[in-house]
This record gives C-alpha cells, sequence and structure tokens, in this order.
C-alpha cells in the first residue's frame, strides 16, 4: 500500500526554496531578493503568503526587510538565530568546524548546568543516571540517552535558559551524536563519565561534579577530532 504524503503548504514550500536558494548561493549574504511581486510569481504563491514567509526568514535572522526598499539577504552567521543552525543540518550546508564548535559551545556551558543540577536535584540526575549501564551498545541508544541526560540536567539546574539554548539544537542534536556514537570507542569515553558522574552526584560533590563533566566535554572534543 502506498502511504500519502499531504502535500507541503504554500508557505512551506516558499520557505524551503528561498533557503535553498540562499544556501546555494542564487541569493548570497548582501544580495538583494526580487520586488515582492516578481518573487511571489516566481514562487507560485500568493503575495500574503510570501509576505509571512519573508516575515518568518526575518524573524530567524536571514533576511532584513526594510519598508520601501529592497528584502536584503544577511550573513547569518552573523545574524542568525539557533533555527538557522537547524536548517543548516536539515539542508546538508554544514561546515567542516561545525560540529568542533558546537562541542567548544557544550564545553562552556555544560559544567556549570551540571554543577547547578547536582546542588538543585541530585536525585533527578541520578534517576536519569541510573539507566546508563543498561544502555544498548549501539550508536542511536547513546545518542538518544546522552540528549535526556543533559536534557535533565539543564532542567535540573534551575535556570531556564539553558534548557531553551538546549532545545534550540533539539532538531540535530541526536542526529550529530549518533554519528559521533558510531565508534566503539566513544560510547566507552561516555560510559566512564556517567558512572564518575553518578558517584560524584551520590558523594554531593558539585565541584568534582563540574569538573568531571568539563574533562568529559574535553574529552568528546579531542575524540571527534581524532576521528
Amino acid at each position: 500500500m502506498n502511504h500519502w504524503s499531504p502535500p507541503q503548504r504554500p508557505a512551506a514550500y516558499a520557505e524551503q526554496t528561498l533557503l535553498t536558494a540562499i544556501l546555494d548561493g542564487s541569493y548570497p549574504p548582501g544580495t538583494t531578493l526580487p520586488a515582492e511581486r516578481e518573487l511571489s510569481v516566481q514562487l507560485g504563491v500568493t503575495r500574503p503568503t510570501l509576505r509571512e514567509t519573508l516575515q518568518r526568514l526575518e524573524r530567524d535572522g536571514w533576511l532584513t526587510i526594510q519598508q520601501g526598499k529592497p528584502t536584503r539577504v544577511n550573513d547569518f552567521w552573523r545574524h542568525g538565530g539557533l533555527n538557522v543552525l537547524s536548517a543548516l543540518v536539515r539542508n546538508g550546508h554544514v561546515p567542516a568546524d561545525f560540529i568542533p564548535n558546537l562541542l567548544e559551545v557544550r564545553l562552556s556551558m555544560a559544567p556549570a548546568y551540571t554543577r547547578l543540577a547536582v546542588i538543585n536535584q541530585p536525585s533527578m540526575v541520578l534517576e536519569c543516571l541510573e539507566k546508563a549501564p543498561a544502555l544498548a551498545d549501539e550508536p542511536a541508544a547513546y545518542a538518544s540517552f546522552d540528549w535526556c541526560l543533559h536534557h535533565t540536567l539543564t532542567v535540573a539546574s534551575s535556570n531556564p535558559i539553558y534548557t531553551l539554548i538546549l532545545n534550540g539544537f533539539s532538531g540535530f542534536y541526536q542526529q550529530i551524536a549518533t554519528t559521533y556514537f558510531a565508534r566503539r570507542q566513544h560510547r566507552q569515553a561516555s560510559q566512564t563519565f556517567y558512572s564518575a558522574l553518578q558517584s560524584a552526584t551520590q558523594q554531593n560533590d558539585p565541584a568534582s561534579v563540574e569538573q568531571i563533566a568539563r574533562l568529559a566535554m574535553q574529552e568528546s572534543i579531542r575524540l571527534w577530532q581524532e576521528a
């Protein structure tokens, strides 16, 4: 039996088409888009639908819209938000240094939110970590657990900004993590991290927890660069 797929909404189609054109260099940063009337004809959508699409792309940092002036394409690395990261991964436009840079961001944040989590809600952290030893020895299982752990840590930190930032990566975190955990050595390193984190949490030692998290994040960068 054939599975029916609903047609793509006009606004979604217009957005994806414009994103593709920006990313493939048809509309590089600094250039302007065609006039609204011309662009709506090119895309085959109504002008109200086009305006909705352009406003959404402006919100995410792809475009700058000024009344009475052509819509300008931004340098998305300077003006974009977290939705830009998801779009880059979804469209396969990930530069070579993207993942190391992402791991550096995690290195900056993870020790802090892990320490706060153990101070504020250690029982929540331990409940999550209890599942680590029984993980299936496969990349997808580790990727799913690693996301769950870091999400739990941000929630337990009682600083909701950490969770909002992490959630911004949810669209591609597991995809990247599955690639990372394809190597057994990487899975073993994470099990060592989970075990050490569990022990330090049980001992109610936030300072050790912070150091353990920092060392683990540094190790993940080293392992990725060696892969």
